[in-house]
């Protein structure tokens, strides 16, 4: 059964089309706009989202809302990290931590999937610390100021790290590993 990811990022399909093609499952995009509220928690925007897309393309499908939260600036920018991003960018988010001490920072990502007869939530949370300046070329976003904890690089000084450690990865993973064994159990119903 091929399953759709609804995102106009396309770099976050193809971090998650790498993964779902070694878990030999087949993943489609839907490039689109999500419905994107800005609720209280990455979970509820996502659910939301989610139901919107289901209602409009009528396949089963997943949205990841993702956010980067510094403990420095009391969370933020959160739920608003992709308009932050666009409108202040690395600098700006540099220039905010500042003779900041408590440089912890963590990524969380909220995989929703939702189809006629179910939805599920996965969630994925890396936890590091903002550096001082921007470092590395690879990845996307606030890849090059993030440093996983454990870890002397940035995820774009260091994609391999994204690719085994990230927020996005962990929740991905656990999407994979729940509609695998869904298959399984299909497959066993059907064998009897």
């Amino acid at each position: 059964m091929k399953i759709y990811f609804a995102t106009s990022n396309p770099w976050k399909y193809r971090e998650i089309k790498e993964k779902f093609n070694n878990a030999g499952l087949d993943l489609g995009r839907i490039n689109t706009q999500l419905l994107e509220l800005q609720d209280v928690t990455n979970e509820e925007v996502a659910l939301i989202s989610a139901r919107d897309a289901f209602k409009k393309f009528k396949k089963p499908l997943f949205v990841e809302d993702s956010g980067i939260y510094i403990k420095a600036l009391k969370g933020f920018p959160g739920l608003y990290s992709s308009f932050i991003f666009k409108a202040i960018g690395l600098k700006g988010i540099l220039k905010l931590m500042e003779n900041k001490k408590n440089r912890q920072a963590e990524f969380i990502s909220v995989i929703v999937y939702k189809d006629s007869k179910q939805e599920k939530v996965f969630k994925g949370i890396c936890r590091g610390s903002i550096t001082n300046k921007i470092r590395g070329r690879g990845g996307f976003g606030f890849d090059p100021i993030f440093v996983p904890k454990g870890y002397n690089t940035t995820f774009a000084e260091n994609y391999a790290i994204k690719e085994k450690i990230s927020h996005r990865v962990k929740s991905v993973n656990k999407l994979i590993k729940w509609l695998k064994n869904g298959k399984q159990k299909q497959k066993s119903k059907r064998s009897k």
